[in-house]
């Protein structure tokens, strides 16, 4: 017969986790897959759209195309480019588990000039927005009839 309830860790250590998974930039880290690293430092939110932007060439090791499972390492230079928006970071630290934000900002350094462009694209998207005109669907039956009197006025 089965028994029903808490299992046992797989792993035979502490039910928190092993606290391996986790490598910061002065313990040296090991590899870890391009896609999980990804997802770890929060650049995508799941591991299957890190993995489809590693395959389609949308984010890049040592600015070369390489496959989801391709070791990431300390040191080593990513570009991530998505929505337009192209971060261009140096990989710090190592994680086989996604952690809290400022963990996950502790994973990479962004430098100066993609910063610098990623904040001017916004502004650029910004302005953008406030320049187009808003529509905000179909008319009420009040402004069709301001609408039809503006247009018939001689």
């Amino acid at each position: 017969m089965r028994r029903h309830g808490p299992q046992p860790p797989r792993h035979g250590g502490d039910p928190r986790g092993d606290p391996r998974d986790y490598v910061a930039a002065d313990a040296g880290g090991g590899p870890v897959r391009f896609d999980l690293w990804l997802w770890a430092a929060r650049f995508y939110k799941t591991r299957p759209l890190a993995a489809d932007a590693v395959g389609n060439g949308h984010a890049r090791l040592d600015d070369q195309r390489v496959k989801p499972a391709h070791a990431v390492r300390v040191g080593d230079r990513v570009t991530v480019r998505k929505d337009g928006v192209v971060w261009d970071v140096t990989v710090t630290g190592v994680a086989a588990r996604r952690g809290s934000a400022t963990d996950a900002a502790g994973l990479y350094r962004e430098g100066d000039a993609s910063r610098l462009a990623r904040e001017e694209e916004a502004t650029r998207r910004r302005e953008a927005a406030l320049a187009s005109p808003r529509f905000p669907g179909r008319p009420t039956k009040r402004e069709r009839r301001k609408l039809e009197d503006f247009l018939d006025e001689p």
